[in-house]
């Protein structure tokens, strides 16, 4: 008996398709791929989670949908931008859209956009063949500009990745200002990714920091150690709820047992995973204050050692936002740690300006973009294969400091 085709879908359909769409991506942004159930999202409309399952199979095709509309809204911009004759031109009507995008969602005009935090989570092929095309689509937004088009491939890709990662990180930021004030957030944002934070352009040279130390972070033994790498990694990639008890030991080829024998609970090894980070970056800093004659020299050196670390892979810094589905008392607490992180980035910013060697740019907007670049670089080599840890800072940072377009 042949299978009766399903009629086409009603406005009705598509209003109510549109109301889960809406309520998942705000459980998808607290909760993370891993954490978000399909009952969280129906209980936030007043359903049964077969009433949400009618339009969504499953979780993962809820997921895949949410960062499906994030990433028509980017394409969007990207699309728009493109009318524009130059690569300044492309850069500044795409990242003035986001602002105004990040206004219109706050005031009530438009949706919510899903957060990239975890989108390796969702195992659809669909959502990272969207991703790649939209990060093409802004790599040729820049691709007007001669010097950026005479770059080599890996250069290109790692400014396109610094762009989009800037962009990302701003919702942890942009929510200190008033809504009135987002298009003067993108001038100074824009004035950074154009014009750079180096008041002289060309004298990249940052000072060779001493080694930045092991972590010795509530550890007994080397085995402490292992389980903060394989956890940190897993936690970059995974996200909190990602990297469970049993994968952590599954990496390490060791038993749940062997686990809780170093670990007291998961929780526990997640802030040590951060108390670790936070101890690198700021020996990081210490060091390029003692050592630095100017703020730029400071920045500048603060930025390599860091990035050389990530990079090395041995021992790689947590990201931040890696932790969408972290306890909210953990979450405050480790965030509020890394505000005072970019703090000293501000202050240190300040001092350049005050010195001559950085440009009259908005000091705490670059500490946050600082803090976004170290942030994002954990995934950098995803995005420009063949990035090592001596040659990231010359890709990644110094577009930072002497503006996204320059050769």
């Amino acid at each position: 008996m042949a299978t009766r085709p399903r009629p086409e879908p009603t406005k009705k359909f598509h209003k109510r398709k549109d109301m889960i769409l809406r309520a998942a991506v705000e459980v998808l942004n607290k909760k993370g791929v891993k954490g978000m159930t399909l009952a969280d999202v129906a209980s936030k409309l007043d359903l049964v989670p077969t009433a949400v399952m009618y339009y969504f199979r499953s979780k993962e095709e809820l997921a895949a949908s949410c960062f499906h509309r994030s990433i028509e809204i980017y394409d969007a911009l990207a699309a728009q931008a493109d009318n524009a004759r130059t690569a300044r031109a492309a850069l500044e009507i795409f990242v003035r859209g986001f602002f105004e995008h990040r206004r219109r969602i706050v005031i009530g005009e438009a949706d919510q956009m899903a957060v990239f935090n975890d989108v390796r989570a969702v195992h659809d092929p669909g959502v990272g063949k969207a991703y790649e095309t939209m990060f093409r689509r802004t790599r040729s937004l820049l691709m007007k500009s001669r010097e950026f088009s005479n770059l080599e491939r890996i250069h290109c890709n790692a400014r396109v990745h610094l762009l989009l990662s800037q962009l990302f990180w701003s919702i942890v930021w942009i929510d200190h200002y008033d809504t009135d004030d987002y298009g003067r957030l993108a001038d100074h944002a824009l004035d950074i990714l154009e014009s750079g934070l180096a008041h002289h352009r060309g004298k990249w040279a940052p000072q060779i920091l001493p080694s930045l130390p092991a972590p010795t972070s509530d550890r007994p033994g080397e085995s402490r150690e292992t389980f903060l790498r394989s956890a940190t990694v897993l936690i970059n990639e995974q996200g909190y709820l990602g990297a469970s008890v049993q994968k952590i030991s599954e990496q390490l080829n060791v038993t749940k047992g062997a686990f809780y024998h170093h670990n007291d609970a998961k929780d526990d090894l997640v802030e040590a995973c951060f108390a670790r980070t936070l101890e690198v970056m700021r020996h990081a800093q210490r060091a390029a204050a003692a050592a630095a004659k100017t703020g730029y020299d400071n920045l500048a050196s603060v930025c390599a050692a860091l990035l050389n670390y990530q990079l090395t892979g041995s021992a790689p810094l947590l990201r931040t936002s890696a932790l969408t589905s972290v306890p909210e008392n953990i979450h405050r607490q480790l965030i509020g740690e890394f505000d005072r992180i970019s703090g000293r980035f501000a202050l240190v910013c300040s001092d350049g300006i005050a010195d001559g060697s950085l440009r009259a740019a908005d000091a705490t907007i670059a500490a946050q973009m600082i803090t976004a670049m170290i942030n994002a670089s954990a995934e950098l080599h995803l995005w420009a294969p063949g990035v090592t840890a001596q040659s990231g800072a010359e890709i990644y940072a110094r577009p930072l400091f002497e503006g996204l377009l320059t050769k």
